[in-house]
């Protein structure tokens, strides 16, 4: 038998199935143009800091080699680099792999999803798919197929300048909610001082032992004083008399009339005696049910609840005055603790007191703020346009009154209007240290951790500063917008005269709203305000807003010529003669 050397037969019938299938890959190289690619969007944009690419690749009937295997990978050219995304991988239907199937016969497709952080240099780019096909051990390059241009970033021109609030001795508006905007500084103080004149029962004259009473003393001195100090002004006196529920109402009628007439009759002539000119009102009131009700709620009397409870059931007092004599053991704790007390005579004298003026406690913030109380001092700095005298009033509050949060919390708002908002940062956890649970506190740091880009730490505090003030829904539309989230960006700014309120309604699809917020705008000299308003010309193919809107713009901060040159929103107008000439 003859030997048969089969080497050469295998090294041949190799060589062919290479040849083969280069041959199918080659094909496949070759009509690759008929692989449709869509991208969306077609112009590739950030949102929420990403770069989102979306690609539907649809592969063409008699197309796919039912053992290749071909590797798609989406990439991002730029000046000076490129960004690849993750890789998608197809195969043909006879390739033993978990990829995404393609019919020789029919075709097929496939949907790809991914995001890449966006950088300031993708500005200007352009996403291509890059291919490669293998078959066994061999493999082919596609050409790169360019499937869409980018970056528009205009969601990344949001003025990141969160908004601190003041701290103030906070009270409750009508609403009952607190109300950042009011503050308990006041220049005119009201105040008075009341004095009682006690009466016998049964009787209106004026014993010598209730006039020299020390409340009747104290009475006297405080409207003499008032009368004299340039720093007070008396308002008024009143004189009220009273009977003590007990008795016929006609008696009790025609007696609290008589001390009205004893009790203002004493008042006048001290008046007069003094040289006081004051006004002087009176009145009488027959039975004191309204001062029987507050002091029975006050005493221990046993029975007070069934006491009480009478007076809530009835509204005629000869009824009540029966119903009560009725618990005779309570009735005579009554007799004794309270009705004494109810025969009488308040005299009250109402005055406002007059503070520091302004010049003066400018003066004093400056020269000696210790002598200034904690609220005249936190007053004074609003006296100030100077931000650094601001800071040096509030560094003298925190060494004076180091207890109170506030101090450290409007110097810190005072760094955050300078754009010093590291150095602010420290001042507000101060604060939060001395009052933890202070909605205003909460907001201002959650302004550094936007400032600083930290969006989850930013909306927890956000969370906590709920009814703090408009800053805080302001300061959510900023972090609104850098998390892609721009219908909820418009809500929060509301009706604010923000350019950011204009760019929300921009990112949001509403232009024409956009352009209307961003004309109402009151930042006067804002750049930024012109350039979204240019943003709104190109959108919607007003040339001469665009261009009259950058010029201003330019003319403002010439430093936006390279942003605007690198602006894919206007890459239409890039080769237009105008636009080079704003942009040179």
């Amino acid at each position: 038998m003859k030997n048969c050397n089969l080497k050469p037969l295998a090294s041949v019938a190799l060589a062919a199935l290479l040849l083969s299938s280069c041959a199918s890959l080659q094909k496949m190289k070759k009509n690759a143009d008929k692989i449709n690619f869509k991208v969306t969007p077609e112009v590739l944009e950030t949102k929420a800091g990403n770069v989102d690419v979306a690609i539907d690749g649809k592969f063409p009937a008699k197309y796919f080699v039912k053992k290749a295997t071909l590797v798609a990978t989406p990439v991002l050219k730029y000046n000076g680099g490129e960004t690849a995304f993750e890789p998608v991988t197809v195969q043909g239907e006879r390739v033993d792999a978990n990829n995404k199937v393609i019919s020789y016969s029919n075709g097929g497709s496939f949907a790809y999803k991914d995001a890449t952080p966006f950088t300031d240099a993708m500005r200007v780019s352009q996403l291509e798919i890059r291919m490669k096909a293998s078959k066994g051990k061999k493999s082919v390059d596609f050409a790169p197929v360019k499937v869409a241009d980018g970056v528009i970033a205009t969601s990344t021109l949001v003025l990141n300048y969160p908004s601190a609030i003041l701290g103030v001795q906070r009270e409750k508006n009508t609403t009952g909610k607190y109300d950042p905007n009011i503050d308990k500084f006041q220049r005119i103080v009201p105040d008075e001082f009341t004095a009682d004149i006690h009466y016998l029962i049964n009787r209106s004259e004026i014993r010598p032992s209730e006039l020299a009473a020390d409340d009747i003393k104290e009475f006297k001195k405080y409207t003499k004083d008032a009368a004299k100090d340039d720093r007070k002004k008396l308002k008024e006196i009143e004189v009220s008399a009273y009977a003590s529920p007990d008795g016929a109402l006609d008696f009790n009628t025609q007696l609290s009339q008589k001390r009205q007439g004893t009790s203002s009759g004493f008042v006048g002539k001290e008046l007069k005696k003094e040289a006081i000119e004051a006004q002087l009102n009176t009145k009488f009131t027959p039975e004191d049910w309204e001062g029987f009700k507050e002091m029975m709620e006050k005493s221990s009397i046993q029975d007070k609840e069934l006491i009480l409870r009478v007076l809530s059931m009835y509204t005629d007092p000869e009824v009540r005055e029966r119903e009560i004599k009725n618990l005779s053991q309570a009735f005579t704790k009554v007799a004794e603790e309270i009705l004494p007390k109810l025969r009488r005579a308040k005299l009250t004298t109402s005055i406002d007191l007059i503070g520091k003026t302004d010049e003066e406690i400018m003066a004093l913030a400056e020269s000696d703020p210790s002598k200034l109380n904690p609220a005249e001092l936190l007053y004074a700095a609003t006296l100030f346009q100077d931000l650094n005298k601001q800071l040096s009033i509030y560094n003298s509050f925190m060494k004076i009154y180091s207890n109170d949060w506030r101090g450290y919390n409007n110097a810190g708002l005072v760094l955050v209007k300078q754009m010093k908002y590291a150095d602010a940062k420290s001042l507000f956890e101060k604060a939060e240290k001395l009052k933890n649970d202070e909605p205003i506190i909460k907001n201002n740091l959650g302004a550094v951790a936007l400032y600083e880009n930290d969006l989850a730490k930013a909306e927890t505090y956000f969370g906590a500063a709920q009814g703090a003030g408009e800053e805080v829904n302001y300061n959510m539309g900023i972090l609104s917008i850098k998390k892609g989230n721009y219908d909820a960006a418009v809500k929060y700014f509301g009706n604010s005269d923000s350019p950011n309120t204009g760019l929300a309604k921009i990112l949001a699809g509403d232009n024409n709203g956009a352009l209307k917020s961003l004309e109402n705008c009151t930042w006067e000299g804002c750049y930024m305000k012109e350039y979204f308003k240019a943003v709104v010309g190109a959108r919607t193919a007003k040339e001469n807003l665009m261009y009259e809107s950058l010029e201003t713009a330019v003319k403002m901060k010439p430093e936006l010529k390279s942003k605007i040159a690198t602006d894919m929103e206007f890459a239409k107008y890039f080769n237009e003669a105008r636009f080079k000439a704003i942009v040179q």
